[in-house]
């Protein structure tokens, strides 16, 4: 297969929602159609005692929910699909906002009862800034819901989309009793039975056929005719140009849990979304089919597999191919770099592999070289934009709770900050450190992951910061600065790159040093 055609083979695509709208159990079932995976985790059951295959960390497992995003791959109808399974808790969103760089696509999972959530909104902001094609997949019809019409206006309204039906349920709740197939024209009836292997359910390729209305009755068939009679005249008929341009967006209704559902959205999916797309760099704008290769990091994760103490920067393929053992620009560092154990991914199980094409997810094992948004080319000096960096909301100092375990907790400390899990700040006037988190929750991950990944246990104590901001003195503002520093020499830290950083106690307080010394600048993340 030549280079073009290994391109246009390649779906790279996110899945996105609120906590709890059953999108990790959603990307299982999809492996599960892809033949990647035998038989499906179902996440919250008891009954079976899996997890879900790209919940890989302990602490996922534990809590069912997402924490990190997680790269998996499968292949399906000759097609390569990338999947990147991102949190949907609110605190660990900026781990989901990188994922959104490295994306061609996303699908939004909605849960019937709940509807759009706020989450989901914020997430769905993100893509339609970037003009990302979005496709709907509305979840949990087996449970009772809103109705059908109800849910697509409310995408509509609160999210703003011009929704287009792919497929249409046939009943809600207790009454689901299958879902008309507007892409292929055809029915697949409900069966409550296989939810962790893949069942096949009866098909009906005919409104008009007898079997239908004996399957699910006369009422609930005379009710279908209205509702797609509605549907046609309501909604626009589906248009590729507009999905692909953010203009118009897909919606797929279905069971994840139940595996309903899901193969129609996994067929018109590759055959709709798109191949890898031009990324725009700062220089210019690159194009996949480029022969010179270049690609950036969007997401750094340490112990992958504890045993092994390893940290894989994971990277986005833009352009060119990467080749095993051929040395390439790292952009930041302008230094050349060589690769011999390049994985690709499926949840924590990986492998090596020698070349990689233009939407492909590539591991790089990293011993400190890279951080987020870091650029590797053939050569070119080029610089993605885009990658969101982000002000920490609360901080805490962290103390070492196991004097003996000193090396540990700081080498734990110092690679979890690399992911961007969260950021230090070492006082100047003491040399405590202190956390800065997006979210309150990332806490509990950064001490549960210090103990059971490094063997290092830490405490925490709060302290008031209203905001980190890093400080840029402006031309001729010397003197500004030095009655800075020495007013404020309590609230001064440095960063892990050795950035000042002026951590201000309140917002009033921020407002006076900014009015006291006009020319030192306050920003409010490191990339000023």
């Amino acid at each position: 297969m030549n280079f073009l055609e290994e391109i246009a083979r390649r779906r790279t695509f996110g899945i996105i929602s609120h906590p709890d709208a059953g999108k990790t159990t959603l990307t299982e079932k999809l492996l599960l159609f892809g033949g990647a995976i035998q038989e499906a985790g179902a996440v919250k059951s008891n009954k079976i005692k899996k997890t879900a295959t790209s919940d890989f960390m302990e602490i996922e497992r534990q809590r069912g929910i997402s924490v990190a995003t997680s790269v998996l791959a499968f292949i399906y109808k000759d097609k390569k699909i990338n999947i990147l399974d991102t949190p949907g808790h609110k605190d660990f969103a900026e781990d989901t906002y990188r994922t959104l760089t490295a994306v061609d696509s996303v699908i939004v999972v909605i849960d019937v009862a709940k509807g759009v959530e706020a989450q989901t909104e914020k997430l769905v902001e993100v893509c339609r800034m970037r003009n990302i094609p979005i496709i709907v997949f509305i979840n949990k019809l087996d449970r009772e819901g809103k109705d059908a019409f109800d849910l697509l206006d409310e995408v509509e309204q609160k999210l703003g989309l011009t929704t287009v039906p792919m497929s249409f349920p046939i009943g809600m709740g207790y009454d689901f009793k299958g879902i008309y197939n507007l892409w292929n024209n055809n029915i697949r009836l409900f069966k409550d039975e296989q939810k962790t292997t893949i069942s096949q359910s009866d098909l009906i390729d005919d409104l008009d056929d007898p079997a239908l209305k004996t399957a699910i009755g006369a009422s609930a068939k005379s009710r279908l005719d209205e509702e797609l009679e509605l549907v046609r005249e309501v909604y626009p008929s589906f248009d590729r140009k507009a999905y692909l341009s953010g203009a118009q967006h897909p919606v797929f209704f279905g069971s994840a849990l139940n595996n309903f559902g899901v193969q129609e959205l996994l067929d018109c999916f590759v055959d709709i979304a798109p191949p890898p797309l031009p990324k725009d760099s700062e220089e210019r704008t690159i194009v996949p089919n480029e022969d010179a290769f270049s690609g950036f990091v969007f997401k750094i994760h340490a112990n992958m597999d504890p045993k092994h103490r390893d940290r894989l920067a994971f990277v986005k393929i833009v352009s060119g191919t990467f080749t095993r053992n051929v040395p390439y620009l790292h952009v930041r560092h302008k230094k050349k770099l060589k690769f011999s154990s390049p994985n690709a991914f499926f949840a924590d199980k990986k492998e090596i592999i020698d070349i990689s094409y233009p939407g492909d997810i590539v591991g790089l094992h990293d011993t400190g070289n890279f951080k987020i948004g870091d650029t590797l080319t053939s050569g070119e000096e080029i610089h993605f934009k885009g990658i969101p960096s982000f002000s920490p909301e609360h901080f805490r100092y962290i103390n070492n709770a196991d004097p003996m375990k000193a090396k540990q907790l700081n080498k734990g400390i110092d690679q979890l900050m690399d992911e961007g899990v969260a950021q230090l700040f070492t006082l100047e006037f003491n040399g405590r450190k202190v956390v800065g988190t997006v979210g309150a929750l990332q806490f509990d991950v950064i001490q549960y992951r210090l103990e059971h990944e490094y063997g290092a246990r830490c405490t925490y104590e709060n302290l008031n910061v209203h905001k980190a901001c890093w400080v840029e003195v402006q031309q001729g503002g010397q003197e500004d600065f030095a009655g800075f520093k020495q007013t404020k020499a309590k609230f001064l830290a440095k960063d892990k790159q050795g950035q000042l950083v002026y951590l201000a106690d309140s917002a009033f307080s921020l407002q006076m040093t900014q009015s006291k010394y006009p020319k030192v600048a306050f920003h409010a993340t490191s990339e000023f």
